[in-house]
């Protein structure tokens, strides 16, 4: 691990109350009492850790600002190395002269997410955990933010953990038996390690189905809202996002362009597109932005069809109708506040799901949210339950599973021992990659390199 003093701002880039240089490595104290004097006239490089002192920022013989500087001493630290935390005025200039003034003094610019990655290298948290910081930073809604406080506080590594353990177990026990066979060791049976294996099967395959249901809840899904012309689609984006991000007009085909915003639902992640209506149409422009909600629809992982319900089904609505099926998808029968025109039947027969809702005065937007949940499996988001928090964890869970099954098959299959084994062996890889314990280092850097600057 690289040695050097790392310096770096922790708080966001933008003016604030307050700003904060974090200072972490072998000579970050030393670092911080070089820039900052206290009132006292006690040296920070002295202090105890877990300990505030006021003073002032210089660089070199310049005044900076006045400030709180906080002492952290290994391995009691975040980091697990000795770190310094000074919190200035949240000026954008005054943070970054105090940033330079730490550089100036010896400390080296950190790379993103290294104070993490060195509490993950000095053994501070696991690979599991770390990811789980930037799920927490990023968390949109209170399951999200739960889910990822859980993860960090390692109730997925202890799972995880467990899981391994009992596969360790049944490893040792077949390579005693496999490496010494002129030895007097019991020999392990089919018997014995079955149920070892459904157990962990059983495990993982619900920590998999948990990722797969609070996707939308911790990371978010793509939504495309589609209809025909003047159904209201404009208006139901201006609706779920709280402002007229789309322009509404009376004009068929206003709409051109893919309009796409980032909302919550509930407590369901949200990455909206506005599309142009859909229908035959002979304007080129018009046409191009049809296309583009075509292929849109295609990819989405949840689609809102909207329909006009205050008027008759038309081919274009049937043309929506068709395209929607086999995929995630809720009818919004518009204009609620009109009476029923439109079919229900028909549409009731292409979608599970059907709300009745007036985009314009909000009416249904709660059943929209029930009906949404509902068919993205939220409801059943459990977020004090082992929690995945990444794609990474997740195919290091399915590499494990899909060892086990191998394991169980050759069992059944008759195979060596030796060959239930090997199979045992790579899940217990798999789940050792996803806690860090076996990560290669292109994949811990991998995992870091996502991370922001000063975290």
């Amino acid at each position: 691990m690289n040695n050097s003093t790392i310096a770096a701002i922790a708080t966001p880039n933008a003016p604030g109350g307050i700003g904060i240089v974090r200072i972490s490595g072998e000579n970050a104290l030393d670092v911080a009492a070089e820039i900052f004097k206290t009132v006292s006239g006690k040296s920070v490089a002295d202090s105890k850790g877990y300990c505030a002192h006021f003073g002032n920022v210089y660089d070199n013989n310049e005044r900076l600002d006045e400030a709180v500087c906080l002492v952290f001493r290994a391995p009691r630290s975040y980091t697990g190395e000795d770190v310094a935390e000074i919190s200035c005025h949240g000026g954008l200039y005054i943070t970054k002269r105090v940033l330079r003034a730490a550089l100036n003094a010896g400390a080296v610019p950190a790379e993103a997410g290294e104070f993490t990655k060195r509490a993950f290298l000095n053994g501070k948290i696991d690979l599991a955990a770390a990811e789980s910081v930037m799920s927490l930073i990023g968390a949109s809604g209170k399951q999200a933010a739960a889910a990822a406080l859980n993860t960090l506080e390692g109730n997925l590594s202890r799972e995880i953990k467990g899981v391994a353990q009992s596969l360790v177990s049944v490893c040792a026990s077949l390579a005693a038996w496999v490496d010494y066979p002129d030895e007097d060791i019991e020999d392990t049976s089919a018997e014995d390690m079955l149920p070892v294996f459904e157990n962990a099967k059983k495990k993982l395959s619900d920590i998999i189905r948990h990722y797969d249901c609070g996707r939308a809840v911790t990371d978010g899904i793509d939504a495309v809202i589609v209809g025909k012309p003047n159904v209201g689609k404009s208006t139901l984006m201006n609706l779920l996002t709280g402002f007229e991000r789309s322009i509404v007009t009376d004009i068929a085909g206003t709409t051109r362009d893919v309009v796409e915003e980032k909302i919550v639902l509930g407590e369901i992640i949200m990455r909206v597109a506005d599309t142009a209506g859909i229908r035959e149409t002979e304007n080129v422009v018009e046409n191009i932005g049809v296309s583009l909600a075509r292929r849109r629809l295609e990819r989405a992982e949840l689609v809102l069809a909207v329909f006009d319900g205050s008027e008759p089904l038309t081919d274009d609505d049937l043309d929506i109708i068709n395209q929607s099926k086999g995929k995630k998808a809720v009818a919004l029968l518009n204009k609620a506040d009109l009476p029923l025109t439109a079919d229900r039947k028909i549409i009731s027969d292409a979608f599970e799901y059907v709300v009745e809702l007036s985009a314009s005065t909000g009416e249904g937007r709660d059943e929209l949210e029930k009906a949404v949940a509902k068919i993205c499996s939220t409801d059943e988001f459990n977020p004090n339950a082992a929690c995945l928090t990444s794609e990474r964890q997740r195919q290091c869970c399915v590499n494990a599973l899909n060892s086990i099954e191998d394991a169980v098959a050759a069992i059944h299959g008759g195979m060596t021992l030796d060959a239930v084994n090997v199979c045992a062996d790579c899940a217990i890889d798999a789940l050792l990659e996803l806690t860090g314990e076996k990560a290669t280092s292109a994949v811990v850097d991998e995992v870091f390199s996502r991370f922001c600057v000063g975290k």
